[in-house]
């Protein structure tokens, strides 16, 4: 056996032992690069805490950009991680950002006290529905305040509910107060992830506040044209398939 092979069939092992493709002729085809702009969702209603530790591992093991935890599960997912760069992303104020903001800032206190490096803040649609613009807009600043330096925060932008204006005056709010994403979410929807859902936002938030979507991204080519498109980071479930390959 020359080096070559001994190389290749090492390779071959140590992708089998990673759980990805053992594709040493093209291995960008494993889609690894991926894995850097993947959160892994594990927010299921049936997750436990055994599950948690698990895909915790698994975002440790194809280093994944976070995992996205329930409050609940925030400090498991911090013990499980607390060795690596994996991020620990804890949502606020699901699903409708209609708690009360001294509720919500609580629910903030607690996470980072906890463990989390990045929250997913729901904002009030309640409130966008009624017109109160200025409360949505005082409620998110006391929010990414709360959460303090060092940690990331997400508005959530749940464009599905809105009417064209109540997207457009609730991404102005998103770029003025400037969190360091805004998250655009299917969740009370179904739809898909779209390019075209990223370009609309990009074009009101511009180059200071980063895109993160989610929403039926279970493919590396599906993943690679939502990230062409602007977006910084997918919200996925099927992290794994996605830079396997499976």
């Amino acid at each position: 056996m020359n080096i070559n092979e001994v190389v290749k069939k090492v390779t071959e092992e140590v992708y089998k032992q990673m759980g990805a493709c053992a594709n040493t002729e093209n291995p960008a085809a494993c889609n690894l690069e991926l894995a850097g702009h993947i959160e892994h969702s594990i927010l299921n209603p049936d997750m436990t805490r055994a599950k948690v530790i698990a895909e915790c591992a698994l975002a440790k093991q194809y280093k994944f950009a976070n995992v996205c935890v329930t409050p609940y599960f925030v400090r498991e997912a911090a013990e499980a991680l607390k060795t690596c760069n994996v991020g620990i992303c804890a949502p606020v104020g699901f699903p409708h950002g209609a708690a009360s903001l001294a509720a919500k800032l609580c629910e903030i206190k607690d996470c980072v006290a906890n463990g989390a490096t990045e929250l997913d803040i729901e904002l009030n649609i309640v409130a966008i529905k009624s017109g109160e613009f200025d409360e949505v807009k005082r409620e998110l600043k006391a929010m990414v305040d709360a959460a303090g330096f060092g940690v990331k925060v997400k508005a959530i932008f749940e464009q599905g509910v809105l009417t064209d204006e109540e997207k457009r005056k609730t991404l102005e709010i998103i770029r003025d107060v400037a969190p360091a994403f805004v998250k655009i979410s299917n969740a009370l929807t179904g739809k898909a992830a779209c390019k075209d859902d990223v370009a609309f936002v990009k074009g009101i938030v511009g180059d200071a506040v980063k895109i993160k979507i989610d929403g039926g991204i279970k493919t590396a080519a599906f993943a690679r044209e939502i990230l062409a498109s602007g977006a910084e980071r997918v919200g996925c479930s099927a992290s794994v398939a996605i830079v396997t390959g499976a």
